[in-house]
């Protein structure tokens, strides 16, 4: 038994847990007992690795709320054990999955670090030793005794973020993942370098850790276009039992100043409609009232999701109405940063 730190791995799926066959060329999902024969790189890891995985891994594009809160459980149940966890995820809806787990887990004082690779792990190229390894040597950092990262990040190609501002911008290249509206905050090269001023604060009495499972998928995307029809949106906007819309709109928040387009908006907020203004832009924020084109957005009371991501959004909607948020403080406390997802 080492004397290192202990880190949970948690597989869900995806690339990166998988081998050839090279009898039938077919993809399969490697038994963890073997984890140590498929990386024995691991062995020179100063850390007690432990590896639990899902009954039945799942393709990343089958994540729902129901893996989210199984991911979150594993933790809550395993979280006086071990000093950091690594989430094995499928990279297609990694940035939602790590978003949602930063709302579920309050007050998180240990890190949780989702990775995954392009390639399998048995690939002659694979990207998933070094994603997995580096994932577990930041789980495992500490300094006088105190985890370093107590947060939930992403880590790809050299670079750990933070989970809630990212976005997967490429399906081929290592370089899956983009966070352009916050720094990164351990980057890997010769030495881990940390990007101390873009952690997390630590508080100086930090509150019980405490679990959120309850999320509410009554939430919808919709993306402005031109040419977007009336038709479209009142189907939207009128879809049954909807709670949240999040509408990406142009550049710094901007729409069309249409007439009809206003007030079908208008009559789906005065009917307890939460809209929350994202852009559909990578990098940037929402700046209602700053041209023409979002003033009447802005009088509306629209939600400003300033520099959110649109997954991180959609998750932390989920979130708080799954938290029984009351309609009358929804809006205030999604505008209020609670996970570091925005300015």
């Amino acid at each position: 038994m080492k004397n290192g730190t202990n880190i949970l791995l948690i597989y869900t799926g995806g690339t990166i847990g998988m081998v050839k066959d090279y009898e039938t060329g077919t993809l399969k999902a490697f038994n963890f007992d073997e984890l140590m024969s498929n990386i024995p790189e691991l062995n020179q890891l100063d850390c007690n690795i432990k590896g639990m995985s899902f009954e039945k891994p799942i393709d990343s594009s089958n994540m729902n709320p129901g893996h989210w809160a199984e991911i979150a459980t594993i933790i809550e149940e395993n979280y006086a054990v071990y000093d950091g966890f690594v989430v094995l995820h499928g990279s297609d809806t990694m940035s939602y999955s790590a978003s949602a787990l930063s709302f579920m887990l309050e007050n998180l004082a240990k890190p949780v670090i989702f990775t995954g690779s392009q390639l399998p792990i048995g690939d002659l190229r694979t990207d998933a030793k070094e994603n997995l390894i580096t994932s577990i040597q930041i789980a495992a950092l500490k300094e006088k005794g105190e985890p370093v990262i107590r947060e939930v990040g992403l880590y790809f190609e050299y670079k750990l973020y933070r989970a809630n501002r990212t976005t997967k911008i490429n399906a081929e290249h290592f370089e899956a993942f983009a966070s352009l509206n916050h720094p990164p905050l351990v980057e890997s090269g010769v030495h881990l370098n940390v990007n101390y001023p873009s952690l997390l604060s630590k508080e100086a009495l930090p509150q019980p850790f405490k679990v959120h499972k309850k999320m509410d998928n009554n939430v919808a995307i919709l993306k402005l276009f031109p040419g977007l029809n009336r038709s479209v949106l009142t189907s939207v906007l009128g879809i049954p039992g909807l709670k949240v819309l999040v509408l990406e709109t142009y550049g710094a928040g901007n729409a069309p100043l249409d007439d009809w387009f206003l007030k079908e908006l208008k009559n789906a907020i005065d009917k307890g409609l939460h809209i929350i203004n994202v852009t559909q832009c990578s990098g940037g924020g929402v700046a209602m009232g700053h041209y023409e084109t979002s003033e009447k957005l802005k009088e509306m009371q629209l939600i400003n999701g300033r520099d959110i991501t649109t997954e991180a959004a959609i998750s932390k909607a989920m979130y708080l109405l799954g938290s029984k948020v009351s309609d009358k403080v929804f809006k205030t406390i999604f505008e209020t940063s609670l996970r570091g997802e925005m300015l």
